[in-house]
């Protein structure tokens, strides 16, 4: 098989699906695929996937590429030869016999990732994942040791102008799922209205659903020049020193922010944020729940993550899987005993007004008329 497409390389995946378009060959530099990187590339409908890294590295059994196969986009991890060194975006190659091809040059060799060999890779993870815990809960418990005061009250939460005390807030992470989810409870969203939380491209998130976020809160590196100059307040999640790499891109706007010092993943301040300033209820919409999520996000331990809904979780619902328990099909018994229902009251009515009951009897004498009975 031959593909000849442009091409649009970016080392991260969550900013490379912000660029490219439909038909195009995604060149990435990502470990492991995630489900909500697979997902994404799937949406803007990518012709084919060149990565860098390993989509699978047995680790542990990450979805993302099983995801992409079921879409039908190919999938290809580097052998041999640097992409990011010798292409550009918009560059014309081809890929055949599992080698990319550019102005008649091979400059780089492949392994298509076919759906046997996925499922082999998978396998092989799912040996692994005990190791992995391991040695994931050994990391989380250095890190909680670090970061324990988070949940000591010794972090210094910032004096923001949007009120939260005594309010129900709604954060939302753009994860797995998060539309199905944000779908099943708009009802609560339209009458409860609560304060929404953007944590980065949440923020976007919102928006797709016609909400305008309350507050954006993150590294900025996620979310659109849209949604930040159309939200009410921002909060730039800054390292624990103080220096905040997402404060230049929000005055390069020419908006404002309050700065906010802190160890961590922006959920996990969101939520912090929300319970210091007395929320009364705190639902979160596509956040981290379990391992396989801890593990995609990379980061060793996620202690902060734990140590967070320890402290809120006395007020924290989470939404993740609201679509699924929710999800139900309208049989067709049920369509016919509610036409039944709505039939009875017109039966009714017909037969205790005379007029109807004359102009039946009128209408049945001319049916037998025609009849000939």
């Amino acid at each position: 098989m031959e593909i000849r497409a442009p091409v649009k390389l970016d080392k991260k995946t969550k900013n490379l699906v912000n660029r490219i378009h439909e038909g195009e060959i995604a060149i990435i530099n990502h470990q492991d695929i995630d489900e909500i990187a697979a997902n994404s590339l799937v949406n803007k409908k990518v012709l084919a996937i060149i990565n860098c890294q390993q989509s699978i590295s047995g680790r542990y059994p990450n979805l993302g590429p099983s995801i992409l196969e079921k879409a039908k986009i190919h999938i290809y991890d580097v052998q041999q030869g640097d992409l990011f060194t010798k292409l550009n975006d918009g560059d014309m190659i081809t890929l055949q016999d599992e080698k990319v091809i550019l102005n008649g040059d091979v400059i780089a060799t492949l392994e298509k990732l076919t759906l046997d060999k996925i499922n082999n890779l998978l396998e092989t993870a799912e040996k692994n994942i005990e190791s992995e815990l391991e040695k994931f809960i050994d990391n989380t418990l250095t890190y909680a040791h670090k970061e324990k005061y988070f949940i000591l009250g010794n972090l210094e939460i910032p004096t923001i102008k949007t009120l939260l005390y005594n309010k129900q807030v709604l954060v939302v992470v753009r994860g797995q799922n998060y539309r199905e989810d944000l779908s099943a409870i708009m009802p609560y969203i339209k009458e409860l209205k609560p304060i929404l939380i953007g944590v980065d491209g949440g923020g976007d998130a919102l928006l797709e659903f016609g909400l305008i976020p309350d507050i954006i809160i993150g590294d900025m590196d996620s979310v659109s020049d849209e949604c930040l100059t159309s939200c009410r307040e921002i909060i730039v999640h800054a390292y624990p020193n103080g220096d905040a790499p997402g404060l230049d891109r929000i005055q390069g706007l020419n908006l404002t922010a309050t700065v906010f010092p802190a160890p961590g993943t922006s959920e996990d301040i969101a939520m912090l944020l929300a319970y210091d300033q007395g929320a009364d209820l705190i639902v979160a919409v596509g956040t981290h729940s379990n391992m396989i999520d801890f593990l995609e996000k990379g980061r060793k331990g996620m202690a902060s993550t734990f140590l967070v809904r320890l402290k809120v979780g006395s007020k924290l619902i989470d939404a993740r899987g609201v679509s699924k328990l929710y999800k139900s099909t309208l049989k067709m018994k049920y369509i016919m005993w509610l036409f039944v229902a709505a039939l009875i009251p017109i039966i009714i009515t017909i037969f205790i007004s005379q007029p109807l009951v004359n102009i039946l009897r009128l209408l049945f004498i001319r049916f037998r008329i025609l009849l000939g009975i």
